[in-house]
């Protein structure tokens, strides 16, 4: 375990350490706000010039869970698009569950949390408090489509390389990544790592889910439309696989809202986002030398997906 542990941390360093320039934008700018207020650990984004109360969306990134610069290009551009963005840290930020080893940081995290940060939307006076969703990415994919489960506030979700279920935290000490009401939420132990690479870890475990029925993110539940997006050839965990049973369980369940998958054949990991000015050595060590062409594809798709939930009027 300590060897796979070991190889996680790498894995998942790659996600969030090497630089990428996106490119010039034409359109107007946004501001940014720290936001520190009952706990939280955020940046509030919105255009320089906004009328009324805006549509508002959670941005969530993946294992290092902090405020990254990849992150926020997300709310950057997503502010330029005329919403209010708030770019939310749930494990690495003051008073967060900060650790040098990145994966035993991600331990009973309070859903809790994502509620309170919710509620501080919906105060806002620049935020209509009816038309939030969430975007999230990797184990941020994970927690927007669980956070979403729980919380009806939320009224479109869009999930890139997601999970479909919640998985156990690495380390000495196994239990939920995710709590609720001070209790750890059911969760899927990971495979014995057998294989090699820290992707056998997860499709190993996902071979025990019947198992574990209750470690399955009950994404019915959730009050808007739902957007999954994976590359076939990421490398850090079976993304696609894990979308395609999001997709199933919604229909198996009559899902009342708009349901699309995004499925890129030569994009890994690096699937979603804002393009950037060229493609990166992070794509093809992620799985996927096409991730930037997979970006041009679907944060376009993605942004006009969320459009058609929160600023229905505008179509």
């Amino acid at each position: 375990m300590h060897r796979i542990l070991k190889a996680l941390v790498g894995a998942l360093l790659l996600t969030t350490m090497a630089p990428m320039v996106r490119g010039q934008s034409a359109v107007p700018s946004s501001s940014k706000t720290a936001v520190t207020a009952n706990g939280l650990v955020a940046d509030f984004y919105q255009p320089v010039e906004s009328r009324g109360p805006l549509p508002a969306v959670i941005v969530l990134g993946g294992s290092r869970g902090g405020l990254d610069e990849r992150t926020a290009w997300q709310a950057t551009a997503l502010a330029e698009h005329g919403y209010a963005a708030l770019h939310l840290a749930y494990i690495v930020g003051p008073g967060l569950p900060t650790s040098a080893h990145l994966p035993t940081a991600i331990h009973l995290i309070p859903l809790e949390y994502f509620k309170t940060a919710i509620d501080w939307l919906r105060t806002r006076p620049a935020v209509d408090p009816d038309r939030i969703g969430v975007v999230g990415t990797s184990i941020g994919g994970m927690a927007a489509l669980l956070v979403a489960a729980h919380y009806p506030d939320l009224r479109v979700v869009v999930a890139a390389v997601p999970s479909s279920v919640i998985w156990s935290t690495f380390g000495s000490s196994h239990t939920s990544m995710f709590s609720r009401a001070g209790q750890p939420l059911p969760y899927l132990p990971y495979g014995s790592g057998r294989g090699s690479g820290v992707y056998n870890l997860f499709d190993e475990g996902l071979n025990a889910l019947a198992q574990h029925p209750d470690a399955t993110i009950p994404v019915e539940k959730i009050n808007g439309p739902v957007m999954v997006i994976c590359g076939k050839l990421d490398s850090l965990w079976p993304s696609c696989r894990m979308s395609v049973q999001v997709v199933a369980r919604l229909e198996a369940n009559s899902f009342k809202h708009a349901l699309q998958i995004l499925e890129y054949a030569d994009a890994g990991h690096s699937v979603f986002g804002p393009p950037v000015a060229s493609e990166h050595a992070t794509f093809a060590a992620l799985g996927g030398a096409a991730g930037n062409a997979a970006r041009v594809d679907s944060w376009p798709k993605a942004v006009t997906f969320i459009d058609a939930a929160l600023k229905p009027s505008e179509r």
